[in-house]
């Protein structure tokens, strides 16, 4: 009983004297689900609170874009773009497989999105 009690109030006592919280975010994907424009996002939040999976963690500097935690857990539904107040600011980068191709019947062209 007596080591139960030291032990926690050692871990006490380490909280303490930690004062920082680390976030790790998961290793990198190929790619980055989402992509931030710096010069336009004000790091409102907006999209931290709105990803249904929990993609985003917000940013500990104000006014900075929020941080991607998890980006293999995105399923690229959009409501983080739908929401964000400012056009542009965020958008989807569609992993390779999934963009769309299609071919213009006119000029034999081919597109992606």
């Amino acid at each position: 009983m007596k080591s139960i009690v030291r032990h926690e109030k050692e871990l006490k006592e380490a909280v303490l004297i930690r004062k920082s919280v680390y976030a790790t975010p998961n290793a990198p994907a190929p790619t980055r689900p989402v992509i931030f424009n710096p010069d336009l996002c004000i790091g409102c939040n907006a999209c931290v609170e709105d990803c249904q999976m929990d993609v985003f963690i917000p940013n500990p500097e104000k006014g900075e874009p929020p941080i991607i935690l998890y980006p293999d857990e995105c399923w690229y539904g959009g409501c983080c773009v739908a929401m964000c107040p400012e056009p542009g600011a965020i958008r989807l980068n569609h992993p390779l497989m999934q963009r769309v191709r299609w071919k213009r019947k006119k000029t034999g062209e081919h597109s992606r999105v």
